[in-house]
């Protein structure tokens, strides 16, 4: 094969990947087109459920479902994917009548999904349907249908889900997506559902690792430095701060030790105030601990003091912190 007949095959691998792009953009905004009340209604249902979101699908569908109920879990909704086919061997247990059931199946005539229907409504639930076929079966037993406007899919034997599996994320997407929203869900929210996730981590606060209470190093400014050592050894932060009737006004690290020593005249008896850095580096205690640790960096210190909304110091947070919980 010569170098311009590799060049035109490639080509045409270039442009049969665009008009697949195309079709599912189509699909996309047809999708986004044939909004209407019934996404209105769904929206309500979940904001309004005491139960679970559940989802149903089977095969491609069932894929997509698990994606979309993996959005909901981490958004604030309590939600869960169950397969259709497992549903008729157990898993149909698990759905109560407070539930309500988003049940995804393109022709709207699978099996597996459309068998479940009459024991899902005999138990109460409500059953929102994602389908591309109004008059199907499964859109016949929904309390509401979201339609999937889809009348092309991108294989071109207009086989394989493609387009239309593109379009019911995207639709599941906007539910959750608004009703999260609504929710008034915030990062703080986000943070709490994603614990070990490195988009959990990049939300985390340093009150939710700091040091307070007994681990919170502090001296009277009338201490002793022998009374400051001790302390600094006990707590193993390299640092304490200096209080005078609650308040911080100064602190005391190792490396100032290391110095008084260098200097040859440590006195353990000096009052600890005459020896002190007035002023220590603090940050508020709801700030980001990434933006903690770019305060540390900036100004080449390893510990930082926090403070609450009162302005007062409850907490220390130390830049091994920072790193043990992987954040940049």
């Amino acid at each position: 094969m010569t170098t311009e007949e590799i060049h035109m095959k490639q080509q045409a691998w270039l442009d049969k990947a665009r008009k697949v792009l195309d079709i599912e953009i189509a699909a996309l905004q047809a999708q986004r087109e044939s909004l209407d009340d019934s996404f209105v209604q769904a929206v309500a249902t979940i904001l309004d459920l005491k139960g679970r979101l559940v989802v149903v699908g089977m095969g491609k569908s069932g894929i997509i479902a698990k994606k979309i109920a993996a959005t909901f879990a981490s958004t604030g909704t309590p939600a869960f994917f169950v397969h259709a086919a497992e549903a008729q061997h157990g898993d149909l247990g698990m759905i109560t009548g407070q539930d309500a059931v988003l049940a995804l199946s393109h022709s709207g005539e699978t099996a597996e999904v459309c068998g479940l229907l009459p024991e899902i409504r005999r138990r109460g639930a409500h059953v929102i349907a994602m389908t591309g076929d109004r008059s199907s079966t499964l859109a016949r037993y929904a309390d509401t249908v979201l339609h999937i406007d889809v009348q092309l899919e991108a294989c071109p034997l207009n086989l394989a889900p493609t387009a239309s599996t593109t379009a019911t994320l995207a639709l599941g997407d906007a539910l959750a997506v608004v009703v999260l929203k609504e929710r008034g869900f915030r990062e703080e929210d986000f943070a709490r559902v994603h614990p070990a996730g490195s988009l959990g981590r990049k939300l985390l606060r340093v009150q939710d690792i700091m040091h307070q209470g007994q681990e919170l190093p502090m001296v009277a400014r009338t201490a002793s430095l022998r009374e400051a050592i001790m302390e600094i050894s006990a707590h193993r932060l390299g640092i304490t701060g200096v209080t005078d009737g609650g308040d911080i006004i100064g602190c005391i690290s190792d490396g100032d030790l290391r110095r008084i020593l260098e200097s040859g005249h440590m006195d353990l008896d000096a009052p600890v105030y005459t020896l002190m850095h007035p002023n220590p580096m603090c940050i508020d205690a709801g700030r980001l601990a990434s933006e903690a640790l770019r305060l540390m960096e900036e100004n080449k210190v390893l510990v930082l003091f926090a403070r609450d909304e009162h302005g007062q110091v409850n907490g220390i947070i130390h830049m091994h912190d920072i790193l043990q919980g992987g954040i940049k």
